[in-house]
């Protein structure tokens, strides 16, 4: 990211520019951003985490955090946007990070939709965040122009600070089979009994709620049968395959539910 900065804010004049550019990028309707400069500023005072990142003078991207569970070992990151394909959401991302560790925070944790392609590859493949519980309609049915009037499942991942970057590239095993399948756009699903599993993800559900939302119900309803049923089983999201669908295997010890949650975000995160 190029001639850019990111810094903490905590100014009125700054924090109106955030909630601003968030009801551009989410679409929202006027006066209902996703997060209000009041509630930015109350959470800036406390000591929690809330940045923008300028080029040449101009907002193209913030973020907001608040302390999580288990206390004093975890941040939990609400709100995430940026305008997309200059970098500024990992710059953003990298910046939250640091901030988190020089405060002797461990993880960083936060929900996105698991139908947005996009962000399960930023997610999982360029920070190795892994998820640890799908959400079901988490925020309820959402009317901005990302969410389209869907439900707002979200999935929550974890992004442990202390351990090595997992691999960018996962090829999933001999014998890995999917669970649901991308046929000419629409879920196709299977029972399978393999140990590693396959969930393809529609080519751009954001379109796809526009254009067709019946299709996009569809695909809903199909992830979170596979994934949401998968992850409640005790299974664990190992990679992101070519861009396009979760790799999971299944593991008889079930995963501990989290109690922090966050909100979708539009370029990477979110």
């Amino acid at each position: 990211m190029n001639g850019s900065t990111i810094r903490e804010l905590h100014m009125m004049e700054d924090l109106d520019a955030v909630s601003l550019l968030y009801a551009d990028i989410w679409g929202s309707r006027p006066g209902a951003s996703p997060i209000s400069a009041e509630v930015m500023r109350a959470l800036s005072h406390a000591g929690n985490y809330v940045a923008g990142a300028y080029e040449d003078g101009r907002l193209v991207g913030a973020s907001v955090a608040f302390f999580g569970e288990p206390i004093g070992t975890s941040l939990h990151s609400h709100i995430t946007g940026a305008v997309v394909g200059r970098g500024v959401g990992l710059a953003l991302k990298m910046h939250q990070r640091q901030w988190a560790l020089a405060h002797r925070l461990r993880r960083i944790t936060w929900t996105y939709d698991p139908l947005i392609r996009r962000n399960a590859y930023f997610n999982l493949t360029k920070l190795g965040a892994r998820p640890e519980q799908y959400l079901t309609s988490f925020y309820g049915t959402m009317h901005d122009t990302i969410n389209g009037g869907d439900e707002s499942d979200r999935v929550l991942v974890a992004w442990d600070l202390t351990a090595p970057s997992p691999p960018r590239v996962i090829e999933p095993p001999a014998g890995a089979a999917h669970r649901l399948r991308n046929r000419e756009g629409r879920p196709e699903t299977a029972a399978t009994d393999a140990e590693t599993v396959l969930i393809d993800l529609p080519d751009d559900i954001e379109a796809l709620r526009r254009t067709d939302p019946g299709a996009a119900r569809a695909w809903r309803l199909a992830v979170r049968e596979s994934l949401g049923g998968l992850l409640a089983e005790g299974a664990r999201v190992i990679g992101f395959h070519e861009r396009r669908r979760y790799v999971v295997q299944r593991t008889t010890t079930p995963n501990a539910p989290q109690p922090t949650c966050d909100r979708p975000q539009r370029s990477h995160q979110s």
